[in-house]
């Protein structure tokens, strides 16, 4: 079973969402319903970045320690 990073976008907070699945549509389909108490304040989000990760948690944790918003807007530009 392959494991996905993410990072979601929501224009109407202006904020991103990281986070790891192993079902990339299905997860984003949740977030795009309201699932989940961050998630529904920022519907609709827009999937903007994502890779496939053997140690999702992992680098998901990592993504998140950096704390900013330059590196998340490098990894989804580059």
């Amino acid at each position: 079973m392959s494991w996905f990073t993410y990072i979601l976008y929501s224009e109407s907070i202006d904020k991103y969402y990281v986070g790891y699945t192993h079902n990339l549509e299905l997860r984003v389909q949740r977030h795009n319903s309201g699932w989940g108490k961050y998630s529904k304040r920022g519907a609709p989000w827009k999937l903007v970045y994502s890779e496939t990760f053997a140690e999702a948690i992992k680098r998901e944790s990592e993504i998140k320690r950096k704390k900013s918003r330059k590196y998340i807007e490098w990894l989804i530009n580059k």
